[in-house]
């Protein structure tokens, strides 16, 4: 599977059910949240934008994803909702693997490039590193309505938090079929 077809794959609401645990406080919280994930074309305008926004040919990017969220942690009485937009480029040295845009979802989100390296096993791997922190994200499917995702966040002052997902994809249930009509009992004799 290729970074296209895995976000292809990808679109669609789903539920999400997270456990992370945070190494410094030794403490875990769980949480629930819907996702919906929405493919978008190369040439769509948020896709161009994100380009533009990072000084890089929009023709280099590959398909566009917006991953819209809302949901509770178990510490946490206000909801948390959000969203962003992800564009992989291009490696013409690797076909496997790119540079990975994000941002421009939720006002005063930070737009941060990182990359994507797509596994033998068909799993994706996210990494966005910087000055401050160190992000990895594993994502891959263990069937087609079930996405597991596991990310370690290293933050510079040492307080990692690991998290484990499991996502559901919702599947419209079809019309219950209808039942024609009795025919009426024709008299006998």
């Amino acid at each position: 599977m290729d970074i296209t077809a895995f976000f292809q794959h990808s679109a669609g609401k789903w539920i999400s059910q997270r456990t992370s645990h945070n190494f410094a406080s030794k403490q875990s919280e769980n949480g629930k949240s819907t996702l919906q994930i929405e493919v978008m074309p190369s040439d769509a305008p948020d896709v161009i934008k994100l380009c533009e926004l990072h000084g890089v040919d929009p023709a280099s990017a590959l398909i566009g994803m917006r991953i819209s969220w809302e949901g509770n942690m178990d510490w946490k009485t206000q909801k948390q909702i959000g969203s962003t937009v992800l564009v992989p480029l291009a490696d013409p040295a690797q076909t496997n693997a790119g540079r990975l845009l994000s941002g421009m979802g939720s006002p005063g989100q930070p737009s941060v490039s990182g990359r994507y390296v797509m596994g033998s096993d068909d799993a994706l791997t996210l990494i966005t590193e910087s000055d401050t922190m160190y992000f990895e994200e594993r994502i891959w499917f263990a069937g087609d309505n079930l996405r597991l995702r596991n990310s370690l966040l290293k933050p510079a002052n040492g307080a990692t938090l690991a998290s484990f997902c499991s996502e559901i994809r919702m599947i419209s249930q079809p019309a219950p079929a209808t039942t024609p009509a009795t025919e009426e009992a024709s008299p006998t004799s």
